[in-house]
């Protein structure tokens, strides 16, 4: 064998381990895992390509050492195509892991909770408070909140939202959220109104909705739902106002301080029920579907009157006398 041959074999020899060698430091690259203590929010702008991530990689203290990405990217060209978004990175996320997740574009989702009974006002409040949204409500009037949820400018808005807890993705629109949860509440409501019972002392859904919400917002204990309705509707039937607490709480708007005045209850708002007859003009807050349900199948009973139990509950009663007995046995307590 001559010299040159040798000295070939030897060169095809050394670049045969030089490329076992980096295939092994690659393999070994990819399966480190990323320096992860705990859980964390990982974003990924648009038009990242690799030279960026493995800069973001670095700065963010994600990885000591990035200089094997590029290779690694390029040996498995089904690692190249990452997508942007917001990512969630776990412990134990290994380098090919995290590239996987990234061109798998499936972002992390956050949620964001609305409680029943609470208001619109409170909704927009939660949704400002949000992370990760794109916030597009801020400052909007009435008339251009019903225009970014597509509906009349004249629209009823108020409790027309279905409160549950709801998932979304980073940069999801404000508006958008409202969009799903008044399609939910449409939905829901339109189910339990085709199944009311009948003979109710409602003219459309609306009066169901917000005959809802004041059951909402008159109790929270499920068994009392349906019987707090039917004090509500034994009054409408005989025409017998209202009177009750929350629609001169919500009527009072800004101007409530945590507590009734005999004043408050003689000021003469469209949401008085101790001044005006029937149901308010509109809902008063976001019912449950515990209350849209006892609303439309309320218990049939003689009660006329509830007043605070002193534990959470009520005492129910059908005539003046024992009601001003039970009140008295309150005040007692």
């Amino acid at each position: 064998m001559n010299k040159n041959r040798l000295l070939i074999l030897l060169l095809i020899g050394a670049l045969i381990i030089t490329v076992l060698v980096c295939l092994l430091k690659m393999k070994h690259f990819a399966a480190e895992t990323l320096h992860l203590k705990q859980a964390t929010i990982f974003t990924l702008p648009v038009g990242t390509g690799g030279a960026d991530l493995q800069q973001l990689l670095y700065e963010q203290h994600l990885m000591q050492h990035t200089g094997w990405l590029p290779w690694l990217m390029a040996f498995e060209p089904k690692l190249v195509k990452i997508k942007a978004g917001t990512y969630l990175l776990k412990p134990g996320l290994t380098v090919r892991g995290l590239l996987a997740l990234l061109v798998s574009g499936k972002e992390t989702q956050f949620y964001i909770r609305f409680i029943e009974g609470s208001t619109l006002k409170e909704w927009l409040s939660v949704l400002s408070h949000a992370p990760y949204l794109q916030h597009d409500l801020q400052g909007v009037t009435q008339q251009m909140l019903a225009a970014k949820l597509g509906v009349p400018a004249d629209s009823v808005l108020e409790g027309y939202f279905y409160p549950d807890t709801y998932l979304y993705t980073a940069n999801t629109l404000d508006s958008m959220i409202l969009k799903r949860t008044r399609q939910c509440m449409a939905k829901i409501l339109a189910s339990i109104w085709q199944g009311r019972a009948d003979g109710l002392p409602y003219k459309d859904p609306q009066a169901l909705l917000t005959m809802a919400s004041i059951i909402e917002k008159e109790t929270g204990i499920n068994k009392e739902r349906a019987r707090v309705a039917s004090v509500f509707i034994n009054r409408l039937r005989i025409g017998m106002k209202l009177q009750t607490d929350p629609t001169v709480i919500y009527g009072l708007g800004d101007d409530y301080r945590g507590i009734i005045t005999r004043h408050d209850l003689t000021k003469l708002t469209p949401y008085n029920t101790y001044i005006i007859s029937g149901l308010p003009p509109t809902p008063i807050a976001m019912p449950g579907q515990a209350s849209l349900i006892a609303a439309a199948h309320p218990e049939k009973s003689d009660y006329l009157y509830f007043v605070a139990d002193g534990s959470g509950g009520h005492v129910f009663t059908t005539n003046l006398v024992s009601h001003n007995q039970a009140v008295l046995q309150y005040r007692q307590l």
